[in-house]
């Protein structure tokens, strides 16, 4: 008899995002290999080392590891050399999974552990100890142990210092962020997996409606992001009570965080009376819609910004300046795209660069009066200058 369904389910998805990352990782692997030369050969000059072909194939097309190239045609082998250096193969990957110790990160911790060695992936984990709780070193500690009864190496607990920037949330997840991006960083890691589901995902699409942020916060978490791809979600098209439901069956021990039920931090507000009331208005299914919201979103999103990204170089002059009329000829959508991408590389951070401040660039472009300069965030400066627009460090 198989697995119990929560488990296949976890197990599933969790193979799949690693079927992705193995294929990338033989693919970077051949690319950054060189050809080999025949010994006494001589050296090649005028140009780099060649590099073997490439060819795409589907991940789920094949049971196991994606082939990285396809063998040339048969010719006469080289005369064998004793004293060669013998191939080494590259290093199989390595893979961490974010553990705080609850329902979802567990699941998502026990399905790589099971997953990982049929493919020839080392599986390791981190959790990080955000400080904000009596007793967290301790409990930091208690996860550790269950990552490495799952066999996970290696298995290690950070401690982070969490500031009050943007508030105690946003604070915490920078902090969260720097840390795993530091351990990928020190153990030369493929990836992290994050155990957010398909209810996280509804919870931050209601979260950027109420911000009025745009389309892109609608579009929610992608299942791909951070540099490089380094974090991956296989969990956004399950549910959190399919997690929870296998860490259950397997007896895996979980840890409930108070600061999820504390009414003081919008999301435990949201989670637990926010979307409660919409199912009760609504009916079951708004968590699904939601999240099939932030999937249509997130297309929409990315054609209108690779649209910008083509168009912007139509509105700049031969100096680089924008040009207003040209930029008033765009569609808004994709005009805002490219004033919040300038004020970015201006200097403004892009976190604290929101919805208003793009509207007042703009009405340098479709309302001008005469009006003067508007400051943005980073010190940066916006103003209109002879049917140009200027955008730089005040």
């Amino acid at each position: 008899m198989g697995p119990h369904p929560a488990v296949a389910a976890i197990r599933l998805a969790v193979r799949r995002v690693l079927h992705d990352i193995l294929t990338e990782h033989n693919t970077n692997t051949t690319r950054r290999t060189p050809a080999r030369t025949t010994p006494g050969a001589p050296p090649l000059t005028g140009a780099p080392p060649a590099f073997t072909p490439l060819t795409a194939t589907p991940p789920e097309a094949v049971p196991g590891p994606t082939p990285s190239h396809e063998s040339p045609a048969p010719r006469p082998a080289p005369p064998a050399d004793a004293g060669s250096p013998p191939h080494e193969p590259a290093p199989p990957p390595l893979v961490l999974v974010a553990c705080s110790g609850g329902a979802d990160s567990m699941a998502l911790a026990s399905a790589l552990a099971f997953e990982a060695p049929k493919l020839g992936i080392r599986a390791g984990g981190i959790t990080v100890d955000h400080g904000l709780q009596p007793g967290s070193d301790l409990r930091a500690e208690e996860v550790v142990l269950r990552l490495r009864e799952l066999g996970l190496d290696p298995a290690e607990s950070v401690a982070v210092t969490v500031g009050r920037d943007g508030g105690p949330e946003a604070a915490a997840r920078d902090a969260r962020y720097a840390a795993l991006d530091a351990a990928l960083d020190r153990h030369g890691a493929s990836a992290v997996l994050l155990g957010h589901t398909r209810d996280d995902q509804a919870e931050t699409v209601l979260l950027g409606l109420a911000r009025g942020s745009g389309i892109r916060s609608l579009s929610g978490m992608a299942a791909v992001s951070g540099a490089d791809g380094r974090y991956r979600r296989p969990f956004l098209t399950l549910d959190r009570q399919t997690a929870r439901k296998a860490c259950m069956v397997q007896s895996l021990p979980v840890w409930d965080d108070p600061h999820n039920a504390d009414p003081a931090y919008t999301r435990s507000r949201l989670r637990h009376e926010g979307l409660p009331a919409l199912e009760k208005a609504l009916g079951k299914g708004v968590v699904e819609a939601l999240a099939r919201t932030a999937q249509l979103s997130r297309d929409d999103a990315d054609a209108l910004d690779a649209w910008a990204r083509q168009a912007e170089a139509s509105v700049r002059d031969a100096s680089g300046l924008l040009e207003c009329a040209k930029l008033y000829a765009l569609p808004p959508a994709v005009r805002r795209r490219i004033l919040r991408r300038a004020a970015i590389e201006a200097g403004a951070p892009a976190g604290s660069l929101f919805a208003r401040h793009i509207e007042e660039i703009d009405r340098l472009i479709t309302g001008w009066r005469g009006q003067g300069a508007i400051n943005l965030p980073g010190r940066v400066v916006a103003q209109r200058q002879g049917g140009r627009l200027v955008i730089r460090q005040g």
